[in-house]
């Protein structure tokens, strides 16, 4: 899964300049509204609630703007607008299948916006299922290297139940079966062991591989959904490479 580890690194990198664009809290404001209002308003026995709130305290999102988004979500407080989730399918550049995850007040808004961004860039919108099954949903969680010995966290997350276990520079990365990313957690919690983020993702079965230039376009597109109000997360079948990250990197 190096492919996807890279991704990974690059969606950190760019999340950073979406907290400097000011959408982060946003986007977290809605996933986190959406989930207390499908799992209720407690952290501890709602899992995607608790994810949802532990990525918003580590992006430093104010303790007032949790509560207030948890409040929407459970109905306490009516100040805005319904919200809900929607999953689009679509390929890119060089057929590259793409999952856009979106929560909306408005979907033929998010709808239109993401087929101009798509006809902008030679991708085009696919139909319902001929994409999805190309992914497998999966838990992942990244763990900082400083000062944090491997094979510990190996063991640790491999006893907890996770399938997956590498080293990607500054960051040890776990996959795990979806049922098992709260039990992973746990553990490595449990162990003292510090987790830079965790979430629920959605990984290609079988990662497709572009060469650098291709791949850049790819990005772009991308890129460009992502910067759309609406979208909350972009998946793709892309498997970034070595050449692939050293061009993004110069190129940035």
């Amino acid at each position: 899964m190096s492919g996807h580890s890279k991704w990974s690194t690059i969606k950190r990198k760019k999340g950073a300049n979406d907290a400097k664009r000011g959408k982060v809290f946003t986007r977290l404001g809605r996933e986190i509204t959406l989930a207390a209002r499908e799992g209720g308003g407690s952290i501890d026995a709602n899992f995607r609630l608790r994810l949802a709130v532990d990525r918003a305290k580590q992006e430093n999102m104010p303790k007032d703007n949790i509560e207030r988004a948890i409040k929407r979500g459970t109905g306490e407080l009516k100040d805005g607008a319904e919200i809900e989730e929607v999953m689009y399918e679509a390929y890119g550049p060089s057929g590259i299948a793409m999952i856009v995850s979106v929560m909306t007040d408005n979907r033929n808004r998010s709808l239109s916006e993401i087929k101009y961004v798509l006809n902008r860039h030679s991708g085009n919108m696919a139909e319902p299922g001929s994409v999805a099954w190309q992914f497998e949903q999966k838990g992942y969680i990244s763990v900082p290297t400083s000062g944090r010995d491997f094979d510990e966290v190996f063991m640790v997350a491999a006893e907890a139940g996770a399938e997956d276990v590498t080293q990607e520079g500054d960051y040890i990365e776990i996959y795990t079966p979806r049922e098992e990313l709260q039990k992973v957690q746990d553990a490595l919690r449990t162990a003292g062991i510090d987790i830079e983020e965790a979430y629920l993702d959605y990984v290609a079965k079988t990662p497709m591989e572009l060469d650098a230039a291709t791949g850049a376009k790819v990005m772009g597109v991308i890129e460009a959904l992502e910067d759309l109000d609406d979208t909350q997360t972009v998946y793709t079948n892309l498997n970034v490479t070595d050449e692939l990250m050293a061009a993004l990197e110069s190129a940035s």
